[in-house]
């Protein structure tokens, strides 16, 4: 008896003081440096070479949703950051479309998957309107409100989704549905949320910083 209790013992301390990229699996291990890095990113070049990171990443493992979906982020991130060379954005919403496409198919019925993956799809359709506002708006504006709620639907705890819908709040016109003080209160509610522990050092948790950036613009 004494001896199954050292052992049980000696397995908890283990399991205790092991490092912690002992316990994650090699995909999690080989992910983990970029999605770092893609939290914090600010430039299109950033972006770019996180991109073609991530890229290499579903080469090595193609049946992970994660690689395919952080590819899409960063890609939907340099579309978005061109929106004063729009000649630019396409071929980027066009690139991260096809690879949140693969990242849901790997997803399954994953709800917080899904989630996040929406939150893309949101992204790619307003890549899309920023191209030509007069004659995309019409199309694309819909699925940018049905993905946004459609990830929130699916968590109700995706700050990423409170984000988006805080931005669309903030740049919307009054007259056509826009508010800043509900902008304001969603964007607290998502810091809120992100200062909740990811499910693990690779799931997506980014957003802090375009909270904080949009709320510095209230001052």
């Amino acid at each position: 008896m004494k001896t199954t209790k050292m052992t049980a013992l000696l397995a908890y301390l283990l399991m205790t003081i092991l490092p912690a990229s002992q316990a994650q699996s090699p995909f999690d291990q080989a992910i983990a440096p970029f999605v770092s890095r893609a939290h914090t990113a600010t430039s299109v070049s950033d972006y770019q070479s996180l991109a073609n990171d991530f890229t290499r990443i579903t080469s090595t493992y193609p049946n992970e949703w994660l690689g395919y979906y952080y590819a899409a982020y960063c890609n939907v991130r340099i579309a978005w950051a061109c929106q004063d060379k729009t000649d630019k954005i396409e071929p980027f919403a066009r690139l991260a479309a096809s690879q949140i496409d693969k990242a849901e198919s790997l997803a399954g019925s994953n709800n917080k998957a899904l989630s996040e993956i929406y939150c893309i799809r949101s992204m790619v359709n307003q890549a899309y309107i920023f191209i030509s506002p007069a004659s995309n708006g019409r199309q694309y504006g819909p699925m940018v409100n049905q993905y946004r709620e459609k990830a929130k639907k699916a968590n109700p705890d995706n700050a990423r989704a409170l984000y988006l819908e805080a931005w669309a709040k903030y740049y919307t016109p009054k007259l056509w549905g826009g508010d800043k003080d509900k902008a304001r209160e969603l964007l607290q509610q998502a810091l809120v949320k992100l200062n909740t522990a990811p499910d693990a050092p690779s799931y997506p948790h980014w957003g802090k910083t375009d909270c904080e950036t949009l709320l510095a613009q209230y001052k």
